[in-house]
């Protein structure tokens, strides 16, 4: 039961097995992203199913030695304490273990590069946005996707500029696109760059090249004089339909 019909030289197999399948798994999780990470590290995520692996076998099989099992179990303990250890001394490690936090808002506009490098869309970012209270990108000074998967919101203490907004959700309501002069202001739909109109339809856009363009609001859920600028547009004021968003 404790050693079952193995040569006591298996224990150094099943040891280097261990460090092998540890390592690789580290490295897999790590290549899936923070996104598929909820809100685990990789490292802890890997403890988890390496310590459920190696915990769940000798239970359920009786060909799997004791003594196996538990040698995978505290080599597992032991790799993780070493990790969190070097973790702690190293930035090299730390970097390379946990990642670094990806900037995907500065001052109201999207970084798309760092939306593509961190597996995320527009509307996963939006989504998240909206958790956190956000009506349109204007009101964004910073947003981080952290290391643990979670995003950090910074928003204007007050008067935020206007933004391109992502409430209501697009899936739902389709932000109006631009199609006639008359808008003062206009936000990129591809990346939430704010131009003023000037009485025209703006050139492409400088930081995305996009060339769909919605009106800019501060609150696109107010009933104010921008609220009424959506209704207006809806109605036709910029176009004869509201088009739809790009995907």
């Amino acid at each position: 039961m404790f050693l079952g019909d193995f040569s006591p030289l298996f224990l150094a197999e099943i040891a280097l097995r261990t460090v092998l399948i540890f390592g690789w798994l580290l490295l897999l999780l790590r290549w899936m992203g923070k996104r598929g990470l909820a809100q685990l590290s990789p490292l802890e995520l890997a403890i988890v199913i390496g310590l459920g692996s190696a915990a769940g076998d000798p239970m359920f099989y009786p060909e799997v030695p004791l003594v196996h099992a538990m040698l995978v179990l505290t080599l597992v303990v032991g790799l993780q304490r070493l990790l969190a250890w070097l973790v702690i001394r190293s930035e090299t490690v730390e970097t390379f273990v946990e990642g670094t936090p990806v900037e995907l808002v500065r001052d109201g506009v999207l970084s798309l590069a760092a939306l593509e490098h961190s597996h995320l869309s527009r509307e996963d970012l939006f989504e998240r946005l909206r958790v956190a209270g956000v009506r349109q990108l204007g009101e964004v000074q910073r947003a981080y996707f952290e290391q643990d998967g979670n995003l950090s919101v910074f928003v204007c203490p007050q008067d935020a500029p206007p933004g391109l907004p992502v409430v209501p959700p697009w899936d739902l309501e389709p932000p109006p696109l631009v199609t006639g002069k008359g808008c003062e202001s206009l936000a990129c739909l591809g990346c939430g760059t704010v131009r003023r109109g000037e009485g025209q339809l703006p050139s492409p856009c400088p930081h995305c090249g996009g060339t769909a363009w919605t009106p800019a609001t501060t609150d696109p859920l107010g009933d104010g004089e921008d609220g009424e600028e959506r209704r207006l547009d809806r109605g036709g004021a910029l176009g004869d339909s509201p088009g739809t968003a790009p995907g």
